[in-house]
């Protein structure tokens, strides 16, 4: 997973609260179990003014000129609701978008991002209200700046705008660690206990036979 330190980049804003799982990557996009081949599908209901025949619709933010190559995303309360749809997060991972910046979060989601290396960022709605109207005027030159390490949002214009983040998904993101990653860093300590234990309890290791016999 790539880790996230600090990051400038294009912020576009996609300002509407209650953004579901379902409008981020829609169920008809979903054509891989994997994290490939899902930027073409996301926001496709809105990105596209004909399904078929993918046609980008030119009022939807993403398609506008100034917000093309957008790495953060500014938006409304309770973006990521809805299912537990871990495709929604690759899709944006795989766009480019590297955070998200919003009110609030559905709970699966925010915790689905962390663990895909896109930093969700909570910051009141004013806030993010007047970091869209700063971004908007020339988004390519008026760009924000995430210090994780920090824990701050800079604005275009030198304000800086604390946010929180619990140490253990700061320290997954900062090294770059998904759960199973998080888990290898003892594994010392794991093989120690698993080696004290056979020697208390070798009975639970036993491995049984074609009978189901064990030794």
């Amino acid at each position: 997973m790539k880790a996230f330190t600090t990051h400038s980049g294009i912020a576009a804003p996609l300002l509407r609260i209650n953004v579901d799982t379902d409008a981020i990557i829609p169920s008809r996009e979903m054509k891989t179990v994997g994290k490939r081949g899902l930027a073409d599908g996301l926001f496709a209901g809105w990105r596209y003014s004909n399904q078929q025949g993918r046609e980008p619709d030119p009022d939807f933010v993403l398609n506008q000129p100034q917000y093309q190559g957008a790495t953060i995303l500014l938006s409304g309360a309770n973006f990521g609701c809805g299912s537990s749809r871990e495709h929604a997060v690759w899709a944006l991972a795989e766009y480019g978008f590297r955070c998200v910046i919003a009110p609030s979060f559905g709970s699966i989601f925010f915790n689905n991002c962390v663990r895909n290396g896109l930093l969700p960022i909570v910051l009141d709605d004013a806030t993010i209200q007047a970091l869209a109207q700063q971004v908007q005027a020339d988004p390519a030159n008026a760009q924000l700046l995430v210090d994780l390490r920090a824990r701050t949002v800079t604005a275009p214009d030198g304000t800086q705008h604390a946010f929180d983040l619990q140490d253990l998904h700061r320290t997954m993101l900062l090294e770059g660690l998904d759960p199973i990653g998080l888990t290898l860093r003892v594994a010392e300590h794991i093989d120690s206990f698993i080696k004290h234990d056979h020697g208390q309890r070798p009975w639970v290791y036993a491995v049984p036979d074609s009978r189901g016999r064990t030794a």
